[in-house]
């Protein structure tokens, strides 16, 4: 059978349901597990890491009590799994009959270390927190469903941006864990380009801005504006943003509407610890650690990751069997709209990759 065709045909075994659309979910559950003594490979130690998570469906486990039905799903930097929980991605995958269907499949949606309801800077330790990265994140995530939940092995890994460059860790640090993988909106290499520099910028801004104290504030500092624009203007592509924005008045009024919720919801140090924790985001040294199927997606206006830069097709080659296949430009908006995913024709890059453990 031509790779291409095996591959896809793999993913449609995982999400063996129609595209229903706009389908019921059920509520999901929300609780935290408790981490004592979690080491960060900076050496730093949290008495109590707390991992917040949501989850939907019930876990199921074969003869030999191997967990078959569990998903995990990871999110972008600075959300949250609160960012799953809409109709434009749960109302298209968790409904009945959909292709995650909380009937049929134990969906795992956690707060990373650093963002939401998970144990971060702004809680109280501010600049004293823990130095965390990606690895960390990915060790929390696994202990997570392992110890907190039960779940010893994952149907499907996946994630948006962030939460998709954890997915290629995923693959290298657990390659046995999972039947597969699917990383959207990133791509298997070091930040580097203009993925760090405006990362950098942020973290300058923050950094040199007087106000921040050294992470002592009492008041948000103005630094976290800059943030937030920054934020903005990175998170789309420009043909959107001149239509939420075709006039300079109303620029302003979005920009600066977008900066208040900002202002109202997050903290610049957890902001600025959760861009610093890229720092030791690598996956390409060790890609031939992958053992389980992985199907790629990517956005031609993504731009942080454009498909011109070839990163993608280079490092897929790696892998023993491989089949890129490229579609028209979609917005990055996507990503966590699943509306969008069934639409083929929208969606710029999707590469898929399987690899044998033993050939």
């Amino acid at each position: 059978m031509n790779p291409t065709i095996r591959i896809f045909v793999f993913f449609l075994s995982i999400f063996a349901a129609r595209f229903a659309s706009g389908a019921d979910y059920p509520a999901p559950t929300e609780s935290d597990f408790t981490i004592h003594d979690f080491k960060f490979a900076s050496g730093e130690t949290l008495p109590e890491l707390r991992v917040h998570y949501r989850t939907l469906g019930k876990p199921e486990k074969d003869a030999q009590g191997k967990t078959t039905n569990a998903v995990l799903i990871m999110h972008g930097t600075t959300g949250s799994a609160a960012q799953f929980i809409r109709p434009e991605f749960a109302g298209e995958l968790f409904g009945k009959d959909q292709p995650l269907d909380a009937t049929k499949f134990f969906i795992v949606l956690p707060d990373g270390i650093g963002h939401g309801k998970s144990s971060k800077p702004s809680d109280g330790m501010h600049a004293k927190f823990p130095r965390y990265g990606y690895i960390d994140m990915v060790e929390a995530d696994f202990r997570l469903l392992t110890e907190g939940l039960g779940v010893d092995h994952a149907r499907l890994v996946m994630g948006t941006s962030m939460g998709g460059m954890h997915t290629w860790l995923w693959g290298e640090i657990h390659p046995d864990f999972m039947d597969a993988l699917m990383p959207l909106a990133s791509l298997p290499t070091q930040i580097s380009g203009r993925n760090r520099a405006w990362r950098r910028m942020v973290i300058d801004a923050i950094r040199n801005d007087p106000a921040w104290t050294d992470g002592d504030y009492k008041t948000q500092p103005p630094s976290l504006r800059t943030a937030a624009e920054m934020l903005w203007f990175m998170s789309s592509n420009p043909v959107l943003r001149q239509k939420d924005a075709p006039t300079l008045a109303k620029t302003d009024e979005v920009l600066d509407k977008f900066v208040e919720q900002i202002f109202k919801t997050d903290d610049a140090n957890d902001v600025l610890y959760a861009l610093e924790a890229s720092h030791d985001y690598d996956p390409a040294p060790n890609l031939e650690k992958i053992q389980a199927p992985l199907l790629a997606i990517n956005f031609a206006d993504d731009l942080i990751n454009p498909p011109e830069l070839g990163i993608l097709e280079r490092e897929i080659k790696r892998f023993r069997m491989a089949a890129p296949s490229w579609f028209r430009s979609a917005t990055k908006r996507a990503v966590t709209a699943a509306i969008h995913w069934p639409r083929c024709g929208k969606i710029s890059s999707r590469t898929c990759s399987k690899r044998r453990k033993n050939n």
